[in-house]
């Protein structure tokens, strides 16, 4: 192999910088020509491509966002888009693909594997959805955005005695709601793996003021749905103050941290290693602290589920 490309695809997630960045340089050391495309799929179509170098990924470790760009391509997911992404491959020479993203972007490259393009996936996800390993990147990024609103809510809840309801992303999962109220505090933590009872929220609220809290800091993900009506009901029942904040795309925003660009950083070495040694249909993640490797078609039928443990845990330190 000679020549490899790398993309992100899907939401960005802080992080993804880095992971591009080690591609690169990997790449180079492995003395592969790398090209980069812009724009996802939606870029591979369009022949968006150009090579990068070390100079190419100089100082955006840091950065969050992703320097290749991102969109949606619609056209990628029928058969006529795919042939054309196809023909694009190879009139640009590109034997093997990294894709940086989430469980969306994995079909994408699964789709290329199919057609005889060996493609390695990087999870590059907020959302820490894919089961076969235990973080994505963007995912601690993306908790500590979260904490640090949740701290500052806190100040301004307790000052007025109310309640505050804070939306965060996920979809299907709740790790992002589980660990940042965890590391928050939070009060009542509400996820799409687990029904929730209204009455069960508002007497955690109630059994709280009795002990003297001034507030109450409830973390529901955005999965759930519901939030302000949510907040409605709390306050037909309490008779308390409630309010919802929505922290939307700002979690995907942000400097990463050095989690996340260590994570990111070793993912994407391994991503190039394994398409040097000529094995695509791949894709890494962690599980403890060592990098692993899987088969795209077997990590994509895993089902994530949350950590049931942690969920109880939380429940117990909240009271």
């Amino acid at each position: 192999m000679n020549t490899i490309g790398v993309l992100t695809s899907g939401g960005d997630a802080p992080g993804m910088n880095a992971a591009i960045r080690a591609v690169v340089r990997m790449g180079r050391n492995l003395g592969l020509k790398v090209m980069g495309i812009r724009r996802g799929y939606n870029g591979l179509i369009n022949g968006e491509i150009s090579e990068m170098d070390r100079s190419s990924v100089a100082d955006i470790i840091q950065r969050g966002g992703t320097i290749l760009h991102t969109a949606r391509c619609e056209e990628f997911k029928t058969e006529e888009g795919v042939n054309k992404a196809v023909n694009i491959i190879k009139v640009f020479g590109i034997e093997g693909l990294v894709v940086i993203g989430g469980d969306g972007s994995f079909m994408g490259a699964r789709a290329l594997c199919e057609k005889g393009l060996p493609s390695v996936g990087v999870p590059g996800t907020i959302d820490n959805d894919l089961a076969y390993t235990d973080y994505t990147i963007g995912f601690d990024t993306a908790i500590n955005t979260v904490l640090d609103a949740i701290n500052k809510l806190r100040d301004t809840s307790t000052s007025h005695e109310r309640v505050s309801i804070v939306e965060v992303m996920g979809r299907h999962c709740g790790d992002l709601a589980l660990y940042a109220g965890i590391a928050g505090g939070g009060e009542s933590i509400i996820v799409p793996e687990v029904e929730f009872n209204v009455d069960d929220v508002c007497k955690t609220i109630l059994e709280g003021k009795l002990r003297g809290k001034h507030h109450n800091i409830i973390i529901i993900a955005e999965g759930v749905g519901h939030a302000n009506e949510l907040s409605s009901a709390i306050k037909n029942i309490t008779g308390l103050d409630t309010r919802v904040t929505i922290l939307g795309h700002i979690q995907r925003g942000g400097s990463p941290t050095a989690f996340d660009r260590i994570l990111a950083s070793r993912l994407g070495a391994r991503a190039v290693e394994l398409l040097y040694d000529e094995k695509g249909s791949r894709v890494v993640g962690v599980k403890g602290n060592d990098v692993i490797d899987a088969d795209i078609n077997e990590a994509l039928k895993m089902k994530k589920d949350i950590d049931h443990d942690l969920l109880k845990l939380a429940r117990v330190l909240s009271k």
